[in-house]
């Protein structure tokens, strides 16, 4: 039988800029969602940052699992899908899917793979307690031994200068750099690394706003850019707006209040995540530019809030066009990256 649970995973404290100074290992902080995969002989188990099981969203990876050489081993990884040339974050949310069927066609068409940068268990050998640089050679070792299609090995590297570098190319298939001690063993539930994520900003046009739930105040703003076609298209949110200065905002934006907002894609579209609450949003003249700071961008959206940081009525609505944004980084750029 399977080990039931496992140990919840070392998280990170965020952090401005990345540790300087000897002893400190550097990897990429994947866009995906943290896994750790368990095999006990013939039983798989994929469990998530918070603990919930996700094997039956990914069969294809507990099958890929299931014909790796060794039988025991724990392995602390991130899944992700690529799609095309890029990485899918969405793609992974649509496995979060109650029906079956629904999940076993996904898996054809939009395979899972993990990528592994911890083991804490191999052959029923607990090595959680090892330092990072001992359990980084049993890993590498583990990969060699076991390589098999969709499993693959996280870069790792010292030099801070090569971690400054896949610091400044994130916001796509990187979600940023962990830093963590090479003499440190595995600190389960504890925020016993460092993350450090990549903040850009972006002028964007405001082409509505929602109200404050239970208020007639505004909640958040509702963000858009121009594409080549000169479509304004729904592209995320900020909320971070001071309280003092909601109630009168408020009155200027409903005196702005215009269809259609966004001519492009627009927010409140059919979705199984959308509440009636977030499906309604107030259409406005697209005239007022708000410059706002974000860490990621996927699928020409922001994966997060933004935070506000100015407005810009200097700006001229139509220069908020999608090439401010910092590109995705695809997995052949990755490939040239970390072979360097």
């Amino acid at each position: 039988m399977a080990k039931p649970d496992a140990p919840p995973p070392m998280e990170a404290l965020l952090a401005a800029e990345l540790p300087q100074g000897e002893g400190w290992q550097f990897e990429p902080k994947w866009d995906g969602f943290r896994c750790l995969a368990r095999r006990d002989g013939g039983e798989v188990t994929l469990t998530s940052k918070s603990g919930k099981p996700l094997a039956r969203y990914f069969p294809e990876v507990v099958d890929m699992l299931m014909h790796v050489k060794a039988k025991h081993f724990l392995l602390d990884c991130e899944l992700i899908i690529p799609v095309g040339d890029a990485l899918s974050f969405d793609a992974l949310q649509l496995r979060l899917h109650p029906a079956e069927s629904r999940v076993r066609k996904l898996s054809k068409e939009t395979p899972a793979e993990l990528m592994v940068f911890d083991i804490l268990e191999l052959d029923g050998k607990p090595l959680a307690a090892l330092p990072l640089a001992g359990r980084r050679e049993k890993l590498e070792a583990f990969m060699r031994k076991n390589a098999v299609r969709g499993l693959e090995l996280s870069p790792m590297t010292s030099d801070r200068d090569v971690a400054l570098g896949w610091l400044e190319r994130s916001g796509g298939a990187l979600d940023g750099v962990i830093a963590k001690r090479a003499d440190q063993e595995y600190r389960s539930g504890e925020r016993a690394m460092i993350k450090v994520k990549q903040q850009r900003t972006a002028d964007c046009v405001v082409g509505g706003f929602r109200y404050a739930e239970k208020k007639k105040e505004v909640g958040s703003l509702l963000l858009g850019l121009y594409d080549d076609t000169g479509l304004l298209n729904h592209v995320g949110f900020t909320s971070a707006i001071p309280s003092k200065e909601r109630p009168a905002l408020t009155k200027q934006l409903e005196k702005l209040v215009e269809p259609p907002g966004f001519t492009g894609s627009a927010p409140g579209g059919p979705s199984r995540w959308n509440t009636e609450r977030t499906t309604q949003w107030q259409p406005l003249k697209p005239v007022l530019v708000v410059e706002v700071k974000y860490d990621q961008v996927t699928g020409q959206r922001f994966r997060h809030g933004t935070g506000f940081l100015r407005w810009r009525p200097d700006k001229d609505p139509k220069q908020c066009t999608f090439d401010q944004l910092a590109p995705e980084l695809r997995p052949s750029e990755l490939r040239e990256l970390f072979a360097a």
